[in-house]
């Protein structure tokens, strides 16, 4: 692997020709007066920091439910750590460290209560309504259910940072117009019709690297978590060779070091290397794509920003490790099968009674609605719900709570 180090931005400032621009924004879905003091899209950055979903994120699951302890990462500090990321490989590549910090920072905020465990029993529960898809909720987050500001709701973001929000996974749409990964939700096309995020073409570079940096954060930290809570042990991370390598290399150089401290040292191999490997493979494809403007890398047809192939099998051979040894263990799907009755029991039970909602907006914002508005203004409500609310609030309406301890 070679990086390119006389063309990595490390603190000159100078930006890429194909990075985005705040100052050439594309502006918001309601226009506003420019900050003398902060860019586009610093502004948006500090809107996500302060806006209630933020905060909510800090007990909300990632893969462990919060009573498993206080050093497990929650959505909240995942989401950190995929900033983090973001914003080392964007000043690597001289893009916009802002706005791949802010989309990093929005991408969760969709997620339910109970991770991605709360997200398939919200959707089985409004599929009649068009189901529920976690992307979609951030978007719905930001340009509806955000109530913070006079003049609008949501937080009004740039053109670019919606974008990147809804598609730092790639195009929603093929040139023909059908959905790359089926139907897209309605959330996404209702604001579409509004304000036209172009679908069929890929995100900006800043974009591009929140995604693949929320690939690197979760495949560490799940390992970190999962050899905390018992679930992975060192002999099991010998499944993966590029694993049973960072391994070699810290016991040659450390022989006697303890558990803790050698889970550390190969955590923080395990991000320079996928990092390293990113910053080199993605120069080497703007070398071969050549784009000469942020336009360039919305059409080249491709994602730029990306692991080489045979990081691309490390991460596929880490990812089988984690679903065999932690997603699937039985103490795991236990716990998940009682998450996702917590769910749907508090679904059912707000759609007979929405008075039991407990917030006056949501009671009161709920009269005269359609089933099926009125669905997905229930989903709303326990979509932002955090793990502990859920809880609670779930052994207060029902006889008995499902234990996820």
């Amino acid at each position: 692997m070679t990086i390119d180090r006389q063309s990595l931005g490390f603190g000159s400032g100078e930006k890429a020709v194909y990075a985005a621009d705040p100052w050439a924004s594309r502006g918001r879905l309601l226009p506003e007066d420019g900050s003398l003091t902060r860019s586009e899209f610093q502004r948006d950055r500090d809107r996500i920091v302060h806006a209630t979903a933020f905060r909510r994120l800090k007990h909300k699951t990632q893969v462990f439910i919060s009573p498993d302890g206080d050093h497990f990462r929650t959505r909240l500090t995942h989401t950190v750590e995929v900033a983090q990321i973001a914003r080392a490989l964007a000043r690597a590549l001289k893009l916009d460290e802002d706005l791949a910090e802010g989309v990093a920072l929005v991408h969760d905020f969709g997620h339910t209560p109970f991770g991605h465990t709360g997200e398939d029993a919200l959707d089985e529960v409004l599929k009649p309504y068009g189901g529920f898809d976690h992307n979609a909720q951030s978007l719905r987050i930001v340009t509806k259910l955000e109530r913070r500001y006079a003049d609008f709701d949501g937080l009004n973001l740039t053109w670019e940072s919606l974008e990147g929000l809804v598609k730092h996974n790639g195009p929603l749409l093929t040139p023909q117009g059908e959905g790359t990964k089926g139907p897209v939700p309605q959330p996404i096309r209702d604001y579409n019709a509004l304000h036209d995020l172009d679908l069929a073409s890929f995100a900006s570079l800043e974009a591009q690297v929140a995604a693949i940096s929320d690939d690197i954060a979760y495949n560490t930290h799940d390992i970190d978590d999962g050899l905390r809570a018992g679930y992975l042990t060192f002999d099991m991370l010998e499944e993966v060779p590029f694993l049973a390598g960072l391994m070699r290399e810290v016991r040659d150089r450390y022989p006697h070091l303890e558990p803790s401290r050698f889970t550390h040292e190969i955590t923080r191999r395990q991000i320079t290397r996928m990092v390293e490997d990113v910053i080199s493979f993605t120069q080497e494809n703007l070398s071969q794509v050549r784009p000469s403007s942020c336009a360039d890398v919305r059409g080249c047809g491709q994602v730029i920003a990306n692991f080489s192939a045979e990081m691309a099998e490390t991460d596929r051979l880490i990812k089988k490790l984690l679903f065999s040894h932690i997603y699937r263990h039985p103490e795991i799907m236990r716990i998940r099968e009682g998450a996702a009755q917590i769910v749907a029991d508090l679904f059912q039970a707000y759609m007979r009674d929405p008075s039991l909602m407990r917030s006056h907006y949501w009671v009161e914002h709920i009269v005269g609605l359609s089933e099926a508005a009125r669905a997905r203004h229930v989903g709303d409500y326990l979509a932002g719900m955090t793990d502990s609310y859920a809880v609670r609030v779930h052994g207060e309406l029902f006889d008995r709570t499902p234990d996820l301890r």
